[in-house]
């Protein structure tokens, strides 16, 4: 078991939700996600990373798998200009690769948003920390243990 999974159970572990963490062929997208998961889309948390242009620092957005985030929108709620997050940054800010971000589990705690889309499912389906594993939340549950902000940042 990989150090991002064996990180993402510990978090769901000690939030008490079980760690029902599912190997997929692939979930690198939000559609492979959906079609290994036999669920809807938009049931698919994505963790969108960009960078803080003036404190350098991740900005995580849990977004509804059929939506993008809205930059100027995602922005003004971060209060500052943002950028994309580079490989490097993401890694080293949250431990995980891009494809496979969790929304627990980080190395260091990033500022979180979490798509209000999301909270019109009994259970959403998130990166355990790979590329190749998800697992299941409650979405307002996902968003207290995410430490995110109930927003409203995407769109079609």
């Amino acid at each position: 078991m990989s150090k991002s999974l064996k990180r993402v159970r510990a978090a769901l572990e000690t939030a008490g939700i079980d760690p029902d963490i599912r190997e997929t062929a692939l979930a690198r997208t939000a559609a492979d996600a959906a079609a290994a998961l036999d669920c809807d889309v938009d049931q698919i948390a994505k963790s969108i990373i960009f960078a803080g242009k003036t404190s350098g620092q991740a900005i995580l957005f849990l977004t509804a798998g059929a939506h993008k985030v809205d930059p100027e929108a995602a922005a003004a709620l971060a209060g500052e200009p943002l950028g994309k997050a580079d490989a490097a940054l993401v890694r080293s800010q949250t431990g995980f690769a891009i494809g496979g971000v969790s929304p627990v589990g980080h190395l260091t705690q990033p500022r979180a948003f979490f798509d209000r889309r999301l909270t019109q499912y009994d259970v959403v389906w998130a990166a355990a920390g790979t590329p190749h594993h998800v697992f299941p939340a409650e979405p307002n549950k996902l968003a207290q243990i995410a430490g995110a902000e109930l927003a409203d940042f995407s769109v079609p």
